[in-house]
């Protein structure tokens, strides 16, 4: 409803690695087994609904309507895996602006993004360090491709720019 949701899983060694950030709107926590693989946690004062998996499902199975739009959650979540699953052949500067790009797309504001993760929940969803995410923000300011008036507010400057980047 509002806020932002993060879902990770912490390794055996304690890493942690972030499968997700969820924005206002957005479902997350969809399951189908008993047991969930990954936890998730506020980032940013949030309300969050709560609907019982039997009432989703006794709804699908009433509604087709509700049926085909869980599928295209799940089709929504799939297609966000497999793109991070590519981001392991990518360079940094094809990762960053690429989550820039994707974190734009899902607010309502195109050409701005307010980032309600950390430097270091980045890193850690992209594979990347907290230094090196960093370096590659500043890189893509001198660039041009950005602007970083504060630490979690970008402004995409050239979204043709960043889109060559990651294609």
């Amino acid at each position: 409803m509002s806020g932002c949701i993060r879902t990770y899983k912490t390794l055996n060694d304690g890493r942690r690695q972030i499968s997700g950030f969820y924005l206002p709107g957005e479902v997350f926590g969809l399951s189908f087994d008993d047991e969930h693989t990954v936890s998730a946690e506020a980032i940013a004062d949030s309300k969050v609904l709560v609907i019982k998996r039997s009432a989703v499902d006794a709804l699908a199975g009433r509604d087709p309507a509700i049926a085909r739009e869980l599928f295209m959650l799940i089709g929504r979540e799939l297609r966000r895996a497999q793109d991070r699953a590519l981001l392991l052949i990518k360079s940094a500067q094809e990762r960053v602006a690429g989550f820039l790009l994707e974190m734009a797309d899902r607010t309502s504001a195109k050409d701005a993004v307010e980032l309600p993760m950390s430097r270091q929940d980045i890193g850690d969803y992209l594979g990347l360090t907290i230094e090196t995410v960093s370096r590659t923000l500043t890189a893509l300011e001198c660039s041009a491709a950005i602007k970083l008036p504060t630490s979690r507010h970008v402004e995409l400057r050239n979204r043709a720019a960043l889109n060559r980047i990651v294609n």
